[in-house]
């Protein structure tokens, strides 16, 4: 597939399969202030942890034919999972495109820890994939880190659609975290971008078993530092000054669910799309908000 012409002056385009990947966009509007942003919550379509790699793909595809269709110059899969299924698909199919993945940050883990024990909280779908399992034996090799690696079932869903600070999340939390403090682990991986948007919580569990200091580590900072390196290399940062950056949001479920959680998470109020989505994607059709 031909790649589109890219221009500094085109968005970014980041999509999640709701709205975790809003922990990585707010990286981003830090670090790259200047750039016009479309994101894409799939909510309609979550979780992607459950679901067969080959669905998940298809989707992934659909998603960002519909951004690349909104003149996009980079894409940003801000779903561990995503990135596990479709990533390498992408990049060949947008060879010319910056393109960056988010995967569960564990080399900053093993490079965190004290005691040489790392857990990694993410979906079965990541811990499950191929290339994540490969990257942990090199890391295990390279470092003598124990990874323990805990499926977080259900976990992002009560995220995208609970209550915040809800005592089904709560209870959640600690079903999955505890263990990893018992067995020693004094770091812990955020392995899904839902992950951080609920890190107060996380802190509160952590406290109620240990006084150590445990580092939670999110990858948010990492992939917005390396979208800035990949559009510097192609000459795509837009400039300073001039039109005032903006966001723009789509969603395959309700448009007054990620335009509250815009507003909660991020203090802003960009438009909002829905989007009608079936095996191909359209343009924006129905409720502005």
């Amino acid at each position: 597939m031909t790649t589109p012409t890219l221009s500094p002056g085109a968005p970014v385009g980041i999509f999640d399969s709701g709205v975790g990947g809003l922990s990585v966009l707010r990286h981003i509007q830090a670090q790259l202030p200047h750039e016009h942003l479309l994101y894409f919550a799939d909510s309609g379509f979550a979780p992607y942890g459950d679901k067969p790699e080959d669905v998940v793909i298809e989707r992934v595809l659909g998603i960002a034919a519909f951004l690349v269709s909104r003149g996009v110059k980079a894409l940003v899969v801000a779903c561990n999972t995503a990135t596990v299924a479709a990533v390498r698909i992408l990049r060949e199919r947008y060879p010319d495109m910056p393109i960056v993945g988010v995967e569960p940050g564990l080399k900053p883990g093993a490079a965190s820890t004290r005691k040489g024990t790392v857990g990694v909280l993410a979906t079965e779908r990541t811990l499950a994939g191929e290339k994540f399992l490969l990257l942990r034996d090199q890391i295990v090799e390279a470092t003598g880190a124990r990874f323990l690696l805990q499926a977080c079932v259900g976990l992002a869903d009560q995220i995208e659609f609970g209550e915040p600070g809800a005592p089904a999340l709560d209870a959640m939390l600690e079903r999955y975290i505890a263990p990893l403090l018992v067995q020693g682990a004094d770091t812990l991986v955020l392995g899904c971008t839902h992950y951080p948007l609920v890190q107060a919580s996380i802190e509160r569990v952590i406290r109620r078993h240990t006084d150590a200091e445990v580092t939670l580590i999110d990858t948010g900072d990492a992939v917005a530092r390396q979208l800035a390196r990949l559009l510097e290399a192609a000459e795509l940062l837009r400039p300073a000054g001039g039109e005032a950056a903006h966001l723009e949001g789509f969603t395959s479920a309700s448009g007054t669910g990620l335009d509250a959680a815009f507003a909660s998470l991020l203090g802003q109020n960009p438009p909002v799309h829905e989007v009608a989505i079936g095996a191909t994607l359209s343009n924006p059709a129905g409720t502005h908000i």
